[in-house]
């Protein structure tokens, strides 16, 4: 009889990539496989075009700040709650990994009534509500930094760093400039706001952009509905809302990314050894979890940070001069990085608990 796992996470891309990256190895081990995510968030797309079952259910946010919403939430859960203990019972699983968001509450604690055991992996260093609440629940925790495995019991969390998509590796630089339109070969930049985007950053690539242009092509994701169409046609510069499919090619065009400082994202730049700015999410937007990756990537020499507080044009070039100043030295330090397999080491804990 085949192993059957159910994965979950959803919200925005960096809980769904890393669950995308399992799939060939979790395939090869056998194992039957089945999403459970929101009804139509960005997960449901990418997770059906990989091919595998996916199951909608409803999902309020976990909020800190008021809003009308938080009276109408709760409700939501409760129905995906209902909704999971149902799919759980239907599918069957032997095992559920959890890559978080806050549809995952509810199918954790469903999986876990129904005994069966859990797998949560937490990227930052600090777990966001979501995982807060599903973490009692979870069997086994995968984590990122030393710092979070350290808050828990031994033997439970295991330092093991973020699945990365293997198509990520094989980009081709030629195909990446193909798709940009560019016909130079001056020295490529390329921003990402995180997969909806950022307003901040955006404003400031576009101030800064007639000084980048003269040195630079820039490739910049803008986020679904915050590109400037106006800025269409302007050479050396190629506007996307996302990319997908030559995410790898345009990757490994990029002599510098500008990137906010998510713990997936950042991790694959650090196993590409992209040298980068990181501009993460402002106290006022998060929990600060951002802050705290990018303060640790600086720290350990693989990026360079700069708070949004002190975006600005001229802190932005600034900043731009200095890392491609000293591009040798950064790929230098995230070469000494260990990388793990994390794959291998993940798959491992989760097969080990079927």
């Amino acid at each position: 009889m085949a192993k059957k796992i159910v994965l979950t996470g959803g919200g925005t891309a960096g809980h769904v990539t890393p669950n995308i990256a399992m799939l060939p190895r979790l395939r090869e081990m056998g194992y039957e496989i089945y999403y459970i995510g929101t009804y139509d968030g960005i997960e449901k797309k990418l997770i059906e075009a990989e091919g595998i079952p996916y199951y909608g259910i409803s999902s309020g946010k976990l909020r800190r700040y008021f809003s009308m919403k938080n009276f109408s939430d709760p409700f939501r859960v409760l129905k995906g709650f209902r909704q999971s203990k149902k799919l759980i019972k239907k599918l069957r699983p032997d095992v559920v990994f959890s890559k978080g968001g806050f549809v995952s509450v509810p199918v954790v604690f469903a999986a876990n009534k129904k005994k069966i055991p859990v797998v949560i992996h937490e990227s930052d260093m600090t777990p966001g509500l979501a995982n807060k609440l599903a973490l009692p629940k979870a069997s086994r925790v995968c984590c990122n930094f030393p710092e979070t495995a350290a808050d828990f019991p031994e033997g439970v969390a295991t330092v093991t760093g973020t699945p990365i998509r293997q198509e990520l590796y094989n980009g081709d630089p030629e195909k990446g400039r193909s798709f940009a339109g560019f016909t130079d070969d001056r020295p490529v930049i390329l921003v990402m706001g995180g997969s909806t985007g950022s307003a901040a950053v955006n404003a400031a690539i576009w101030k800064a952009l007639p000084e980048l242009l003269k040195d630079y092509n820039v490739i910049h994701l803008a986020g679904q509905g915050k590109a400037d169409p106006s800025l269409n046609g302007t050479p050396g510069y190629a506007q996307f809302e996302y990319v997908k499919e030559q995410l790898p090619d345009i990757l490994a065009l990029a002599r510098l990314v500008i990137s906010r400082a998510g713990a997936n994202a950042i991790c694959e730049l650090l196993a590409l050894k992209k040298p980068n700015i990181l501009i993460p999410l402002s106290k006022a937007q998060s929990r600060g979890d951002q802050i705290l990756n990018a303060r640790s990537f600086e720290k350990s020499g693989y990026s360079r940070m700069l708070e949004e507080e002190d975006l600005t044009k001229e802190s932005l070039l600034a900043a731009v001069k200095e890392v491609m100043d000293n591009r040798d030295r950064y790929i230098s330090k995230m070469s000494e990085n260990k990388e793990q397999d994390s794959i291998t080491i993940i798959t491992g804990i989760i097969d080990s608990l079927v």
